[in-house]
């Protein structure tokens, strides 16, 4: 048996990155994000990568370091609204953007991990997302054709696994990561609590451990991306 359970998150990407590579990273916001892989990432110091994720993490946490270490060429995503500088390096020609519809970009890492080549959506037919695309009629109705993705490394976070790479997310904390964890060539993945092969409900099972190349047990900061609060009334 493969001994799939590393020490740290840095041995974790031992041997995994290159200059140049893509890099799918799961999670939403600040929710879900593989954040120690995250930092491994940026003190490889690799560097020219490209990166599929839902955004862009916000300044200073999350994808935010790597693009301020100037380590992302390329993102491919669906909302960065939370990052301003990505906004600058964007605006100043330092960044490429490939934006995709959310959906579409969940479906093109499911179609890639399914190995599906490309799909047809009517999603963004008529707009700048289909500038440079197919499209064709179905039943009188138009549709552009997307491609599946497949990435180099996709890095995830779950909330428990097992030494087999089995995983479980929690609730929302799921989002992008069961459709990044199947379309990377390699997959790394970080989690809450790690427990011994056959502990887990295998109806429970999000990512079956097949999936999965490496497995880390690591600690987490679950910062807030935007905390709202409701004023207290006066007594």
């Amino acid at each position: 048996m493969v001994n799939k359970v590393y020490a740290d998150a840095k041995s974790a990407l031992e041997g995994l990155s290159f200059d140049g590579m893509m890099v799918m990273s799961g999670g939403f916001g600040l929710c879900g994000i593989p954040e120690n892989l995250i930092v491994a990432l940026r003190d490889s110091g690799v560097k020219d990568i490209t990166v599929v994720s839902n955004n862009a993490g916000v300044d200073g946490w999350g994808l935010g370091l790597l693009l301020e270490s100037r380590q992302i060429k390329k993102m491919v995503s669906s909302y960065v609204g939370e990052n301003k500088e990505f906004a600058r390096q964007f605006l100043s020609g330092e960044l490429e953007l490939e934006f995709n519809p959310q959906g579409t970009l969940a479906e093109r890492c499911r179609a890639g991990g399914a190995g599906i080549a490309g799909f047809y959506t009517k999603t963004g037919v008529g707009t700048l997302v289909a500038e440079g695309k197919e499209v064709k009629e179905f039943n009188g109705e138009k549709y552009v054709l997307e491609t599946g993705l497949v990435a180099d490394l996709s890095i995830v976070k779950a909330w428990k696994g097992d030494h087999e790479g089995n995983l479980i997310y929690r609730k929302t904390a799921r989002n992008f990561n069961p459709m990044m964890a199947t379309a990377g060539k390699k997959c790394v993945a970080e989690v809450e609590i790690l427990v011994p092969t056959g502990e887990l409900d295998p109806d429970q099972i999000h990512t079956p451990g097949i999936f999965v190349d490496r497995i880390v047990k690591a600690e987490f900061e679950k910062r807030i991306e935007q905390r709202t609060v409701r004023q207290r009334e006066n007594a």
